[in-house]
């Protein structure tokens, strides 16, 4: 089976309904991604079955109408290879998405992609999350911030909801420590100026394991203080 047969099946068993439009759109993402990973380091996960559903399906495991509503403005942090905002991008076009990754070579390869796949309203750029949080054009500035598997969620918090307006909301893709990891970054949460308002399990299409969606509801402002200087979150977790 092809790519593209995999992404339908993936998609049918997980009740996602695709356009003709937005699968070859990921079947282009998905040759990019292979191409461009011979050459610098994007993932570890390169069989069409396993990208369709470790990558595509489940970045698509965090959409809600409710939180991605039109228009909506949504940051990508520590995006890496994409994920999971060009799927998300690819899925309801109306976003306008910023990617943000701290190497220059995957920032070029975000760029590729949106440039060949003709993506509106996308922005790419080239920061450590700590740094770009600071910055008056993106603190507070974004209605989504949603982050993959780039560190605990009590680091990511304090890496990803400064970006998030009041009244946004941070979304944090987990794996198997999900429970855990709530339990230790409660306390960050509270401090950053966020309420866990819900935790959705996931169940990928032939994945045996356990996986959640974490949203965070920003109810007021993150302290000034906040991020700290780049690697002491990671050091020092809240």
């Amino acid at each position: 089976m092809s790519f593209v047969d995999y992404l339908w099946q993936a998609a049918q068993t997980y009740n996602i309904v695709l356009t003709d439009e937005q699968v070859e759109a990921y079947r282009i993402y998905y040759e990019l991604l292979i191409e461009w990973n011979e050459k610098i380091n994007l993932t570890a996960i390169t069989q069409p079955d396993q990208v369709a559903v470790k990558h595509m399906i489940d970045s698509l495991s965090c959409h809600n109408m409710d939180v991605f509503f039109e228009g909506c403005s949504v940051i990508d942090v520590g995006t890496g290879a994409g994920f999971p905002g060009l799927p998300l991008k690819i899925f309801q076009d109306t976003i306008q998405l910023t990617l943000l990754d701290s190497l220059n070579k995957r920032v070029k390869f975000l760029a590729t992609v949106a440039e060949t796949l003709h993506l509106s309203n996308v922005e790419v750029i080239h920061s450590r999350a700590e740094e770009g949080a600071r910055q008056k054009i993106h603190r507070e500035k974004y209605d989504v911030a949603v982050s993959r598997a780039v560190a605990r969620l009590n680091v990511l918090c304090e890496l990803c909801m400064p970006f998030v307006k009041v009244g946004g909301y941070f979304i944090a893709l987990k794996g198997a420590q999900y429970i855990a990891e709530v339990e230790e970054a409660k306390h960050a949460v509270a401090i950053l100026g966020g309420k866990i308002e819900n935790i959705v399990p996931v169940k990928l299409p032939g994945i045996d394991d356990s996986r959640a969606i974490i949203y965070v509801k920003k109810i007021k402002q993150t302290p000034a203080l906040y991020p700290r200087k780049a690697g002491t979150p990671e050091k020092d977790p809240l």
